[in-house]
């Protein structure tokens, strides 16, 4: 952690919804003035596309119908761990871009599903912003939580983490669903093993929770809505938290613990806004003193 060069880190599954948070997150900064570094957490995945198909039959054929995008071998969580060290001690560190799609290859005139060389971040951002798979990892001779100074758990339940996968690798991505429940599957024991722990080191938690039947997440026709739906927000300290300020402005909302509120998924936005809005200016008050 650093007061001088801080990091706010976002971590949820595929499909969980970070890349929401992240828009929220946008929002602040632009208001606030606020220059930041954004860093994809897919850009710190060890393989190419193509490679990471071929990683994956080649383990296969060792008899690891399991190697995913969710666990450490495919991924380069030293280098992630030491960009959020640099970082916090001096405001740089090296990072490079993962292209996902036709337009961003073609803007870098690379391939689909490469990475862009690696860059130094400029010396004048205020603060690094990461949004991924791993911003609360810690295993072994790895912590990359311990670096990092307001980590965010995105986490729906994992029926409703499903279905927003199957419709997004669908609509966007054009996969089948068969294809997309084979690579749930195979990620399931690294899930287990590597992302859920996460969400224990977390700040703050946000869980989004349908209220209409999402049985079998297989056969939805739609994600359901943020009206169908509360927002179980956790905080892992409640202290310096207003909590009579955030019952007041999210109308509908309870606390259902001393350190857990329960939010209409319609006010999801405008509570992310309460609540970092001051976190991440208290940052900037102690990156000025």
């Amino acid at each position: 952690m650093s007061k001088k060069h801080p990091i706010v880190a976002i971590t949820g599954s595929s499909g969980a919804g970070t890349s929401t948070v992240l828009h929220s997150f946008r929002h602040i900064f632009r208001r606030e003035k606020i220059r930041v570094q954004i860093i994809h957490g897919d850009s710190f995945h060890r393989f190419t596309r193509d490679e990471m198909n071929q990683a994956m039959r080649a383990a296969e054929k060792r008899g690891n119908k399991n190697f995913s995008h969710f666990g450490p071998a495919a991924n380069l969580l030293d280098e992630l761990e030491s960009l959020f060290q640099s970082y916090a001690k001096t405001g740089t560190g090296k990072f490079r871009r993962y292209l996902h799609n036709s337009d961003e290859a073609a803007f870098y005139k690379q391939a689909e599903g490469t990475f862009t060389p690696w860059e130094e971040i400029t010396d004048d951002t205020d603060l690094l912003f990461y949004e991924g798979l791993h911003g609360g990892y810690a295993h072994s001779d790895i912590d990359i939580a311990r670096h990092v100074d307001l980590l965010v758990g995105v986490v729906p339940i994992i029926n409703l983490e499903w279905i927003q996968k199957l419709h997004r690798d669908k609509t966007t991505r054009g996969y089948s669903q068969d294809a997309i429940v084979d690579t749930i599957l195979r990620r399931m024991p690294d899930y287990v093993n590597h992302i859920i722990p996460q969400f224990s080191r977390t700040h703050v938690n946000f869980q989004r929770v349908p209220l209409v039947d999402t049985s079998n997440p297989f056969v939805a026709r739609d994600i359901p809505s943020a009206d169908e739906s509360i927002v179980i927000i956790r905080f892992s300290d409640p202290k310096g938290i207003d909590f009579p300020y955030l019952l007041s402005m999210l109308s509908g909302s309870s606390m259902t613990r001393p350190n857990v509120l329960a939010v209409p998924g319609g006010k999801m936005g405008l509570s992310m806004q309460l609540i970092f809005t001051p976190m991440v200016l208290r940052m900037m008050d102690s990156k000025k003193s």
